[in-house]
């Protein structure tokens, strides 16, 4: 960071220069475009796909290719792969390069879900730092294999490839051995989110992890940036892992589910010392925008049925969404939300869904 004292501030991922260092995680299940362009909006300065399966990429699948698509606002994003076979990963990330427009690869090694780290993917390459090294060095060749023989791409600069990593497996002693085999296989970034594998979600995020790895990676490779993730839930937070880290940026996940809105007020409390509350027509409008973008990629069933858990993270909060959430968790068309919110007396836009 050239200037310490500002918390806010451009982040370079290799050659990829990004304007701001408040970032949308990729969630799964949950960053498609249509909630990352709502995110975009209200602030993030870069985001990142849900993780993309390198195997089903490989083999084809159309409802793959549909994760991958970039957002009408996002001027730069990422997309994120997990896959446990090198070749594999490295073939999808070309796949990647030659049909999308994106940025940036990720390298999914913080997936703890069984079925992900049964295939040798996600949080399992935390305790196998060989396995991890060789994924990330054949994505980098294959990208820069790629780039060789496209001097043509419209890309402004070369594509890097950058890992997301958890503390361990069942103990928090292997997120360096993770990060270095990273870092020596040519990945431009490395995120940790301080938990382990078997912590899942629960407990609290070791954010002094973060701070050893901020520090280890300025000693041994200052060029590489460090980000943050896990527990944001407030501007407060974020900030604060800012300051007791020292990392670069930070990414925003569960944090961010019905409140797009943090990254703006976040950036508002680094820059300013202080942000706005947002009222709850605003909240719930933001909502009725989401429904309308996923709609067109979606379909409206699909959009409606996906809507009801995320309405209801816009509905945290507010009077009455207890009861309101009750109602939502049924809707099956955009007249079933009209309704409810007419029956509420809840603002809505017309127009936007």
């Amino acid at each position: 960071m050239s200037e310490p004292e500002k918390l806010y501030h451009p982040v370079s991922i290799g050659d990829l220069r990004v304007p701001g260092n408040l970032f949308l995680a990729p969630v799964a299940g949950y960053s498609d475009r249509a909630f990352r362009s709502i995110c975009v909006e209200n602030g993030a300065a870069f985001t990142y796909t849900e993780m993309v399966s390198a195997e089903a990429l490989v083999r084809e699948s159309g409802k793959t290719h549909a994760l991958m698509s970039r957002a009408p606002n996002e001027t730069a994003y990422a997309v994120q792969l997990f896959g446990g076979a090198p070749e594999r990963v490295a073939e999808a990330a070309r796949i990647v390069y030659e049909t999308t427009d994106a940025e940036c690869i990720d390298i999914n090694a913080g997936c703890p879900v069984p079925k992900i780290c049964k295939t040798g993917a996600g949080s399992s390459l935390t305790r196998d730092p060989e396995r991890l090294f060789a994924i990330t060095q054949a994505t980098v060749r294959a990208i820069r294999e790629a780039e060789r023989e496209r001097p043509e791409s419209l890309r402004a600069q070369p594509m890097p490839i950058t890992v997301k990593i958890r503390s361990g497996w069942d103990d928090a002693t292997a997120w360096q051995a993770a990060a270095d085999a990273a870092i020596a296989a040519g990945a431009a970034a490395v995120t940790l989110h301080p938990r382990t594998r078997s912590q899942g979600y629960e407990g609290t995020a070791n954010w002094s992890l973060i701070a050893q790895l901020t520090a280890h990676a300025r000693s041994a490779a200052p060029q590489i940036p460090i980000f943050g993730s896990g527990d944001l839930f407030s501007p407060e937070a974020a900030r604060d892992m800012l300051k007791e880290t020292g990392c670069d940026g930070v990414m925003f996940a569960r944090g961010a589910m019905g409140n797009p809105f943090i990254f703006a007020q976040t950036r508002a409390l680094l820059e300013n010392g202080e942000y706005a509350e947002i009222p709850a027509d605003i909240r719930l409008a933001a909502g009725w925008n989401e429904l309308a973008l996923l709609v067109k990629d979606a379909g409206e069933r699909t959009a409606c049925r996906e809507m009801r858990k995320r309405f209801c993270a816009y509905s945290k909060g507010i009077d009455g969404g207890a009861t309101l959430r009750t109602e939502l968790v049924k809707a099956e068309t955009i007249a079933d939300y009209r309704e409810i919110f007419v029956r509420r007396g809840l603002s809505f836009s017309e127009g936007s869904a």
